[in-house]
This record gives structure tokens, C-alpha cells and sequence, in this order.
């Protein structure tokens, strides 16, 4: 697959809320993801990468999200979440706008790096 199918598949699974779904047909098993803040910014690996977003979903109560893009620039994209969330942990409601700029080699994703809006 190129870039642009993947980038609208990715999407497409995003926007029905199957990220999971996302991750296993589109990530290359030696994928990096690069969070902006936290104790594990970065995971290596297919498996991190799902224990990572199966941690997301345990700590997290999505009340709406938005999905947008994606938009397109060689063999990267970039993906916009709106998150309306509550962190389960400390009951703390907050809504989260995050671009994921992917990078794509080799027909699978092999780099994501979130950045979040500071305003």
C-alpha cells in the first residue's frame, strides 16, 4: 500500500473508533511512537505501541472525538484527534486536540509523533 491509501484507511478505522483495528493492519512491527509529554514518551515495537493504546483506553472515558484528515505530504501524513475525555484516575474532564504526523516505508507505518495544541 502507499501512502495515501494508508493514510485514509488509518482514518477511516480512527473515525469509527477502531484504533486497535488501525494499528495491527497499518503499523510496521518495528514501529516508534513519540508521545509529547509523560514518564514513556516513546515505544518501540508493535506490542508496546498496542500496550500503549490499551492503557489509553483503560484510563480514559471518551464522551466525543473528532478525527480529521488526512493531510498529505510525501511519505507522511497528519492526522488531527478532538478529544472530549475524562482521565478515570482523577476524575479530570478535559477536551485534547492532538495532531499524529505518521511517517510510511515500506507499505506500513513506521513512525508516529503526536503534538498536542498548548492554548
Amino acid at each position: 500500500m502507499n501512502t495515501p491509501e494508508i493514510a485514509h484507511g488509518l482514518v477511516g478505522l480512527c473515525q469509527k473508533g477502531q484504533f486497535a483495528e488501525a494499528v495491527e493492519k497499518y503499523y510496521s512491527p518495528d514501529v516508534v511512537s513519540v508521545e509529547p509529554t509523560g514518564d514513556s514518551r516513546e515505544s518501540q515495537g508493535l506490542e508496546a505501541v498496542k500496550a500503549k493504546g490499551d492503557w489509553w483506553v483503560a484510563n480514559n472515558i471518551v464522551h466525543q472525538m473528532t478525527v480529521e484528515g488526512p493531510y498529505l505530504g510525501g511519505d507522511k501524513f497528519v492526522v488531527r484527534f478532538i478529544c472530549d475525555i475524562t482521565f478515570k484516575p482523577t476524575g479530570q474532564r478535559r477536551l485534547l486536540d492532538e495532531l499524529g504526523i505518521y511517517t510510511v516505508r515500506g507499505g506500513r507505518v513506521v513512525h508516529e509523533q503526536f503534538f498536542y495544541h498548548a492554548g
